[in-house]
């Protein structure tokens, strides 16, 4: 079994009076990619901020590699890679300047490669307030990862990025993950949170309502599994036909998109009906609850379902 490579025990944050992160505890195996997800205020930056070294604790315990992050900051930096939100570079400091200050902080040789691949090839004399905010964040990527970290923060990895710079960071991703890298994303794409993660912990409030892979978390909602049919000569748009387990039944364009609570009666009964009508069978599809749903689903009963 992989052993656990982060572990948070009882962890809690205030600020004054008020109460960021209420006791969570949860760990993260070595090697896989662990999501964090939450609405603004559910205590997600706060247990970041900590596992990195950069807040103490007010109560409970951490743990990032053996090290306690609160305690043996020197120890953890070059254990760790962090993107953050914003870069917070100097508006004068070029990529390249970044990636030598960087790597000398690390000890380790720069990885002006790294710049090239990011897409930073024709702007790495180019002065970091004239970037484009996608190229800030591919920079605040390739520093991140320029000294090889054991364990990866990103934060938002992919807000402003374009299309093609979202499918190399997840490629980065995948290949770091290949290598033996643990990755903490947190992110409010929930699309991207259930594509890249093995697993996944939701907060809300401070607490931690669920945690498991996404599929699981899926599988533990009340949400309705859509069935979208196309049929030849439409015979199911003015049948009437009520089929079993179906909740709802609406039409867009040329389907018939049917909501369900038992995918399996419900597609046997909807295509021996189109059968029945001598009726050819198009487009078939079954898309079932996404996290997002899940998740719009916890937050909205505050995290009781």
């Amino acid at each position: 079994m992989t052993e656990s490579i982060i572990q948070v025990k009882d962890f809690r944050k205030t600020y004054g009076d008020f109460v960021a992160v209420d006791g969570i505890s949860f760990d993260v195996k070595e090697g896989e990619i662990f999501g964090l997800l939450g609405p603004n205020g559910a205590g997600k930056t706060s247990t970041l901020e900590s596992l990195e070294g950069l807040r103490d604790l007010n109560g409970g315990s951490m743990r990032v590699a053996g090290i306690d992050p609160t305690k043996e900051q020197p120890k953890l930096r070059n254990l760790i890679g962090v993107q953050l939100q914003s870069g917070g570079l100097p508006e004068t400091f070029t990529p390249d300047e970044a990636m030598k200050f960087f790597c000398a902080y690390h000890d380790v040789a720069p990885r002006f490669d790294l710049l090239d691949r990011m897409g930073l090839e024709g702007k790495r004399k180019t002065q970091y307030h004239e970037l484009s905010t996608g190229l800030q964040r591919r920079l605040a990527l390739a520093l991140a990862v320029a000294h090889q970290p054991k364990v990866l923060f990103l934060d938002e990895p992919t807000a402003g990025l374009d299309v093609p710079s979202r499918v190399e960071l997840h490629e980065m991703m995948r290949e770091l993950q290949a290598a033996g890298t643990t990755i903490i994303l947190a992110t409010h794409d929930m699309a991207e949170a259930e594509e890249m993660s093995d697993r996944v912990a939701i907060m809300l409030s401070g607490k931690l309502v669920t945690i498991g892979t996404p599929m699981e978390i899926t599988a533990k909602g009340a949400g309705l599994t859509k069935v979208s049919v196309r049929t030849k000569n439409s015979s199911l748009s003015n049948s009437g036909a009520n089929f079993p387990a179906v909740n709802q039944h609406t039409q867009k364009e040329d389907y018939d998109v049917y909501f369900s609570t038992d995918i399996g009666p419900t597609v046997s009964a909807i295509i021996a009906h189109v059968e029945a009508q001598n009726d050819t069978l198009i487009d078939l599809r079954v898309e079932r609850p996404s996290l997002e749903d899940r998740f719009l689903e916890i937050a909205t009963s505050g995290g009781t379902k």
